[in-house]
């Protein structure tokens, strides 16, 4: 993502010092007002407590819209830790101010690689619902099904199982609907049916090569050997709570490094991403940060609870991500396959009631999909760019050396 095509969004300039200006003007305890630094910082982190908090208590537990609410989230506590820096900035923050800013920065940076994978991730799953749209239109257009559509349909399925199981090999698993999908993908009808095995096994396998190698052609623009899990390990690496006596920015940028890593991982788990399988074991989960002094920290470790779970789960641990509308994807395209299988041509009343069901549920999916995947990748560029951004800040507006 070329970092000269942002713009930023006038909803998140005026953020950070809305909130905590109001956070100033109206403190919990009067009798006892911090001084600017720190109420900053009380100011910040129980902002991000408060997000996380609605998060955790948030339905649709990594849908899309769930996923674009994480990354609002982001961006509002990027742009609050901001204004943070730069008020520490007028107050003369001095070397070490500037060398947290730094490591927070140098750790963001590491995240580009997981919003360049999440972003073809997201044209992967788009690719998916393409294929998986077309067998649910051919179905459902008006008038009785005739042999013809079904096997249209089939091989719109059968060109998503190349997909989907290309990416469950990616992303380091295999094996449950995509697997499915694969075992019953080019198998005929009527005439076709009788062709003699052999000839039928190289056929599939032709088809099989030629598409899996077509679509691997359009996917991942980081390197071969990318992993997502030592990126998520190279993000959370050096990743500790601050000692008692550290002040100034030491909490908020290690709050905003445990958000960073947060975010990075639920888009690994959610979307298509090379060796996703090995980032969902949560090995490369940083330090527990301590409950008692981070009002964020019970929220935050309740995310990551659920995170992990979710890719422990029997029915999604071989998944191709974790988005719920990819879950329902799969077993939609696997409810219609197995009615193709069942249907006898010329289809019964009872058979093509039930085609049409299947049909009409993956149409729904899809139309969801459609609707969701744009905002979102728009919404992950807006991350790449925001980050890319913040760091160029800090090159410009170094802190001046009071020391």
């Amino acid at each position: 993502m070329p970092a000269t095509d942002y713009q930023g969004s006038p909803s998140h300039s005026s953020f950070g010092r809305s909130l905590l200006s109001r956070s100033r003007d109206s403190p919990a305890h009067p009798t006892m007002l911090p001084s600017g630094g720190e109420a900053d910082t009380e100011a910040f982190q129980r902002h991000v407590a408060v997000t996380l908090a609605e998060l955790r208590d948030g339905e649709g537990f990594l849908s899309l819209a769930w996923i674009r609410r994480l990354l609002e989230a982001f961006l509002q506590c990027q742009e609050e830790f901001r204004v943070v820096v730069a008020q520490e900035r007028r107050r003369g923050g001095g070397a070490q101010a500037e060398k947290l800013v730094a490591e927070y920065h140098e750790r963001a940076v590491k995240a580009l690689d997981v919003c360049n994978a999440a972003r073809d991730g997201v044209d992967q799953v788009r690719r998916w619902g393409r294929l998986a749209g077309i067998a649910a239109s051919v179905l459902a257009a008006p008038g009785e099904i005739h042999e013809g559509q079904l096997r249209r349909a089939r091989k719109a399925l059968s060109d998503l199982s190349v997909l989907l199981v290309d990416d469950a090999a990616a992303a380091g698993g295999g094996g449950g609907v995509a697997s499915f999908l694969a075992s019953h993908r080019n198998r005929s009808f009527g005439r076709g049916a009788r062709a003699s095995p052999s000839r039928a096994s190289s056929v599939s396998s032709s088809s099989s090569s030629s598409s899996s190698s077509h679509f691997r052609s359009l996917s991942w623009s980081v390197s071969r050997t990318w992993s997502a899990a030592r990126q998520l390990q190279a993000i959370g690496s050096g990743l500790a709570a601050p000692r008692a006596h550290e002040a100034g920015l030491a909490a908020p940028v290690y709050a905003m490094g445990c958000v960073l890593h947060l975010a990075s991982w639920a888009l690994v788990a959610a979307v298509p991403c090379p060796d996703r399988g090995a980032a969902l074991q949560a090995h490369h989960l940083p330090a527990v940060p301590p409950r008692a002094p981070f009002a964020w920290a019970p929220p935050l470790l309740a995310l990551q609870d659920r995170l992990t779970e979710e890719g422990k789960r029997k029915d999604r641990r071989n998944s191709c991500g974790l988005l719920k509308e990819i879950h329902a994807l799969e077993k939609c395209a696997q409810r219609l396959a197995e009615a193709i299988d069942a249907a006898a041509i010329p289809l019964s009343g009872e058979s093509e009631a039930e085609v049409r069901e299947a049909a009409a549920e993956l149409a729904a999916v899809c139309a969801t999909m459609k609707d969701g995947l744009e905002p979102l990748e728009r919404q992950v560029r807006d991350v790449f760019h925001r980050i890319v951004r913040s760091r160029m800040e800090g090159f410009d507006s170094p802190m001046p050396n009071t020391d």
